[in-house]
């Protein structure tokens, strides 16, 4: 079972393959890794217990980030990731520790849940790709349907009060060039940072 695996000069933290999304461009459609080597699906989440385990066999000095990124959606197990993050935090304080998602944490977890990220998480990157709500659902297909595009917005607005860096991203080749300028304006409106990535194969 891959918990931990190594990307760049990151250490990612696989803790689920649940996810509210099923977006048509998902690696985890295409593969059963992203670095040749860590097959990231689990035949079953793992215990908190067994997260921390497999954090005490790395070196994190070693690492830029620690990153909240696998083959599911981080924030469906949003309280044991708060939990796992404050532990980090408390045995390297000066750990960078990110989040990649798709910002639907306070639809999946029934609450807003931002202020419970002060102090334990530093950088949020959520999946913006699309200029629309519709174009959202139809590339996402969110179990929450054309809410989510507003949620996750809302969700960057309050987040940016307890993170120090919230970052909308959209993947390249993904959407049309039109949409991207729009997508770059919905960042700047809600007050967070854009980003665009490369389209993985």
């Amino acid at each position: 079972m891959t918990i931990t695996y190594e990307y760049h000069n990151s250490l990612y933290v696989n803790i689920t393959n649940r996810c509210s999304n099923a977006c048509v461009f998902c690696v985890r459609t295409k593969h059963d890794n992203v670095n040749g080597k860590d097959d990231l699906w689990l035949d079953r989440e793992p215990s908190i217990e067994e997260i921390k385990a497999d954090f005490e066999k790395r070196d994190l000095s070693k690492y830029d980030e620690i990153v909240f990124c696998g083959y599911g959606e981080p924030t469906e197990r949003f309280d044991d990731l708060i939990e796992i993050a404050r532990w980090i935090k408390s045995k390297k304080p000066d750990s960078v520790i990110r989040i990649n998602t798709n910002g639907q944490a306070n639809l999946i977890n029934g609450r807003d849940v931002t202020p419970e990220l002060d102090g334990a998480i530093d950088i949020i990157g959520i999946s913006l790709n699309a200029s629309n709500a519709k174009e959202y659902q139809d590339i996402c297909k969110s179990r929450y349907g054309e809410e989510s595009f507003e949620a996750l917005q809302d969700f960057a607005k309050r987040a940016k009060d307890y993170v120090k860096l919230v970052v909308f991203s959209v993947v390249d080749k993904t959407i049309p060039e039109s949409d991207i300028e729009i997508c770059r304006k919905i960042a700047e409106d809600c007050g967070v940072k854009f980003r665009l990535r490369e389209y993985i194969e």
